[in-house]
């Protein structure tokens, strides 16, 4: 099945290309630049996709980005710190962005022929992003299915959408994924906080799945006091 895969150059997304590239035809990673402050991870998704050798296109869509206002991770509004299950974490939700990364990357894959997109949302995504739940991944599906109808039949592809991220990390172990080539930080700087709920998340789950963590961190011990696994 060629399959181009969402890659935003994190722990998930670099996982879920190693999977893809392992199990499926890899046809390319699409990376979106919606403004993010965090946008170094595009630098990591460009790296993957030298490693697997496939073409990585970077879509432009800051003026979108820049619309979509009120987000910790487009404005200037700071990043809380603590765990993802933290009401205070729904300041980083970006309106409908998965519906609009998504809507470019089936456009792109029928246009290249391709038989699925790939994409790395998962079951700790679903507290407070609707657009990662089962429901959203259905209901794109349908809506998919729809648009392209005559045209072409696109897959989506969400096989992290049900596993934790500690199941993510044993799959990454799985195909020899270079974790510490992935950017999870969401505040961007020069090594990951350790504080925010993506540094927290990223940690827990290279505890619960006993693998040790190559990534640097500026707090390695806060996600201890944010979790109930420390």
């Amino acid at each position: 099945m060629k399959t181009l895969v969402v890659c935003s150059g994190g722990l998930d997304s670099v996982t879920l290309a190693d999977k893809i590239a392992a199990e499926q035809e890899l046809v390319g990673l699409v990376s979106f630049d919606y403004g993010q402050r965090h946008s170094k991870e595009l630098a990591f998704a460009a790296d993957c996709a030298r490693r697997l050798g496939v073409p990585h296109e970077v879509i432009d869509i800051t003026a979108i980005g820049a619309s979509l206002g009120g987000s910790a991770l487009t404005d200037d509004i700071d990043v809380p710190d603590g765990h993802y299950a933290e009401e205070t974490m729904k300041v980083t939700i970006v309106p409908n962005r998965n519906a609009i990364m998504l809507s470019i990357a089936f456009g792109m894959a029928a246009a290249k022929k391709a038989d699925a997109v790939a994409v790395a949302v998962h079951g700790g995504d679903h507290f407070i992003y609707p657009d990662c739940r089962p429901g959203f991944i259905n209901a794109f599906q349908a809506m998919q299915d729809e648009a392209l109808d005559g045209y072409a039949a696109v897959r989506l592809m969400a096989p992290f959408v049900t596993l934790s991220k500690a199941d993510i990390v044993t799959e990454g172990v799985r195909n020899k994924t270079p974790f510490e080539a992935t950017w999870s930080c969401y505040k961007g700087g020069d090594v990951h906080c350790g504080r925010c709920g993506t540094c927290v998340e990223r940690r827990e789950a290279f505890h619960l799945a006993g693998v040790e963590d190559p990534t640097v961190y500026a707090d390695p011990v806060f996600w201890k006091s944010a979790t109930k696994s420390g």
